[in-house]
């Protein structure tokens, strides 16, 4: 007798109302991308979910050296960046956009350090917000948002 297959779910994505205004409220996202890197899948789910219900389309990378590939190659429009990270540190990651880029893509370094020496070493490469794990949703969409505006 041969296996049965379970039917699928079907997934459903929040889109752009008539008016160009996301359906979850807030600004309009004229389709901008967004790069989340991140090691940790739950916080990269729980930001994918919250951000493309406004609209936003999501790329996402899962170590730093994929990071500064996709940030390079992919043009997003901003970049979410976790500071600790195998391959690559979202530092070095920074480091290198900053470098290689005529007109520097949006970052937005989140981290769970406390030390306000990684604050301001961040702010020196020019991150243009820096966020401290754990966050509302609230805090990174507002600064997405304003980045993106």
């Amino acid at each position: 007798m041969p296996a049965q297959k379970k039917p699928r779910k079907a997934v459903s994505r929040a889109k752009p109302d008539a008016s160009g205004g996301p359906e979850a409220g807030g600004p309009p996202t004229d389709g901008k991308r967004i790069l989340l890197v991140d090691d940790d899948a739950e916080i990269i789910e729980s930001m994918r979910t919250v951000l493309e219900s406004r609209g936003y389309q999501i790329l996402v990378a899962r170590d730093g050296n994929q990071g500064l590939a996709m940030a390079e190659n992919d043009g997003p429009d901003l970049v979410v960046l976790d500071m600790m990270m195998p391959k690559r540190s979202g530092f070095l990651v920074l480091e290198k956009l900053r470098r290689s880029s005529p007109n520097p893509i949006r970052v937005i370094m989140i981290t769970a350090n406390e030390g306000s020496r990684h604050k301001a070493y961040a702010e020196m490469l020019g991150v243009d917000d820096y966020i401290r794990k754990p966050f509302a949703m609230d805090r990174l969409l507002d600064s997405v948002d304003r980045l993106l505006s």
